[in-house]
């Protein structure tokens, strides 16, 4: 087995962790999200998917940030709740639509001018991906619903790209994204 088949097979096994933790709302998923984030980075880098490596970096920055946030708001519950949740005004949601709008178009053009190998579905996946990241941390239950799609669509990215073992990777997270909007519409309990 070669060293970027070992990095995509260590991607999968640290990204399921992520997944469990991430359902359970368990704050080490943040650290697990680190190693599975630089794992990830360096096989989208290999295979010349920048947009989607970059995102990768992102998740780890934010990785150290939700940790932090969400802290603090479990910190707020004390009756033993699992899940904190915060409310999505109309005010992110149309903010987040034009970061989508605007960032694809942005993203499309740099990466055409960078040669990326899939430019318009790798922009669309990082741009939603990226926002859905910001719910994630701010512990919105919708942020889900965006991770349902930009999964299926991170799938699709990793078949047309021959990173199988990555395109299981992002079906299992489809299927884990379902469980968890009805996990966290069941468990959660708002925060102020």
């Amino acid at each position: 087995m070669d060293l970027i088949k070992a990095i995509e097979i260590f991607a999968f096994v640290t990204g399921i962790i992520y997944l469990i933790l991430e359902i359970k709302q368990k704050n080490f998923m943040w650290v697990i999200g680190i190693l599975t984030g630089v794992a990830c980075a360096y096989s989208f880098g290999i295979q010349r998917l920048w947009a989607s490596m970059g995102l990768n970096i992102y998740y780890v920055v934010v990785s150290v940030w939700g940790l932090y946030k969400w802290r603090k708001d479990s910190a707020k519950l004390d009756d033993g709740t699992e899940v904190h949740l915060a409310v999505l005004s109309k005010k992110t949601m149309l903010v987040s639509a034009l970061i989508f709008l605007l960032g694809t178009a942005l993203m499309v053009w740099l990466l055409h001018a960078l040669g990326d190998s899939s430019t318009i579905l790798d922009a669309v996946v990082t741009v939603m991906s990226a926002i859905a990241t910001w719910w994630l941390a701010k512990s919105y239950p919708q942020q889900w619903l965006l991770w349902i799609l930009a999964d299926a669509l991170s799938c699709a990215l990793c078949l047309t790209s021959g990173m199988y073992w990555m395109a299981v990777l992002y079906l299992a997270y489809a299927a884990s994204a379902v469980y968890g909007w009805y996990y966290w519409r069941k468990k959660g309990k708002y925060v102020a």
